[in-house]
């Protein structure tokens, strides 16, 4: 079946690529053209953009938790019926953490068979675009550069010459000039992007950034290159079809300003296991939903709503209340820190749930960052009811934290706790263990993603039905 298709990279990271990605899913988007986006790698920012630009979820493509297998899945699973699917790289084309470039942009474009389109970021050069063209098309002839957009050019004079430069040393095709705009522009703070979910202006953002790249670059010449992208085969994993009809659990998810990190794919294992999931707001509500069976708080940026977090006392009485009382509950580095004694930033401190017997306290550097690896103990809270002897996982996830945890006593957490985690590779709470577990909690700074390598979500909600029983 054919899955039009095209693959947004670039020469290095900050060349641009993720608004220009915005604007042409949000361009596309209001043609009337249906767009399923796509992001390479673990990152939680970049998707919500382009999940509002094209109004469809977007989904996380990354070698570190998934099988080659398994992410052509999910590319022909939510990317047939779109008219076309745009996968926005990280960093740049042949980037990637492996040497070998197995795990870069190139290879998974590859992989996907994607034709890429490159966003080269024209400040100060304007001839030197052809060798770097060149020896983009020359170091891998297996990757299809079918199209190049400039983008941040200075002017209608530096247009000209960026296209006659590339019209006479290459054959690629030059798909647009996006001009420097300061309406291009989009917040940035430590983890990257400011989140749309905080942005009270982000869809007249993203209508600003569509306009600019709807005039500069040819819709029409981008649609052809998806649609001539070769036909692929679709292999769905029926497993991840099939959903049980009853609700029958109620699990709490912490979605508001100060938490937005959860994957769509996770979202989806929980209504495949019959879990329905039930929004929390930290902000605003003033205790926890009636009747749930589980609470999950995820990732995002406590730090920048600490003063309305630390105001809702209620809310946090109601929290700690429930974790005392047994409830089963996840939390994910931004979590882990509501639930921690208190948050400390930019010379303010204000108190948290208090559920972890340490401090939250914010850096000027990451205090973990990058992909990790974590090799279950024998204090693990969940575990894998699917085989008999129920062995020990190595565990494949990512951090990014500029936080850790300070007035920690290593002898009080594991007094009052344990860990479930030895971390192989990678910080997490205390540079060896991660995965803080008391009662029917488990916090972590470690953000797990439920693919095939590890079912996180059937884990938790298994541990919930017998929490339950």
């Amino acid at each position: 079946m054919l899955i039009p298709r095209i693959y947004i990279s670039a020469a290095h990271k900050s060349s641009g690529k993720t608004t220009l990605s915005i604007g042409l899913c949000a361009a596309l988007n209001k043609q009337g053209f249906t767009v399923q986006p796509f992001k390479k790698g673990p990152d939680y920012i970049d998707p919500l953009w382009l999940t509002r630009a094209s109004e469809r979820a977007c989904h996380n493509l990354d070698f570190n938790t998934m099988s080659d297998n398994e992410i052509v899945d999910y590319l022909t699973r939510y990317g047939q019926g779109a008219d076309i699917n745009i996968i926005e790289g990280n960093k740049g084309l042949y980037d990637g953490v492996a040497l070998d470039g197995s795990d870069s942009n190139a290879a998974m474009a590859k992989l996907t068979e994607s034709p890429v389109v490159l966003v080269i970021d024209t400040r100060g050069i304007t001839r030197g675009v052809a060798p770097l063209l060149q020896g983009y098309q020359a170091f891998d002839e297996n990757i299809n550069i079918a199209g190049v957009i400039y983008n941040l050019s200075s002017g209608g004079r530096h247009e000209q010459k960026l296209r006659a430069v590339t019209e006479e040393y290459t054959d690629i095709p030059v798909l647009g000039v996006v001009k420097t705009n300061d309406l291009l522009q989009i917040d940035e703070r430590h983890l990257g992007l400011m989140p749309s979910n905080e942005s009270k202006d982000a869809l007249q953002k993203i209508d600003d950034i569509a306009s600019i790249v709807a005039d500069s670059v040819g819709l029409d010449a981008f649609l052809a290159i998806a649609k001539a992208s070769s036909k692929i085969e679709i292999s769905l994993n029926q497993a991840h079809k099939a959903s049980i009809e009853k609700k029958s659990l109620r699990v709490g998810l912490c979605e508001d300003p100060a938490f937005g990190f959860y994957y769509e794919s996770d979202r989806q294992a929980f209504a495949d296991l019959g879990v329905e999931l039930v929004t929390v707001n930290t902000l605003q509500d003033a205790k926890l939903p009636e009747n749930l069976d589980g609470l999950f708080i995820g990732g995002g940026f406590p730090e920048t709503q600490m003063q309305a977090l630390a105001d809702n006392t209620s809310m946090r009485y109601h929290i700690k209340k429930a974790i005392e009382e047994g409830l089963p509950t996840y939390a994910e580095c931004g979590g882990l820190m509501y639930l921690s004694q208190s948050l400390h930033w930019n010379g303010q401190s204000v108190p948290m749930v208090g559920i972890i017997p340490a401090d939250a306290k914010m850096n000027a550097k990451p205090q973990g960052r990058g992909y990790v690896v974590l090799k279950e103990t024998a204090d693990r809270l969940w575990q894998d009811h699917s085989v008999n002897e129920q062995p020990l996982k190595t565990i494949k996830a990512h951090e990014f934290h500029y936080s850790h945890l300070e007035s920690m006593d290593i002898d009080m957490l594991s007094k009052k706790g344990k860990f479930a985690y030895k971390v192989q590779r990678g910080v997490g709470i205390t540079g060896e263990y991660d995965g803080w577990v008391y009662k029917n909690l488990l916090a972590t700074y470690a953000h797990m993603r439920d693919t095939d390598s590890f079912h996180w979500v059937r884990h938790f909600v298994e541990f919930i039905r017998k929490n339950k029983q």
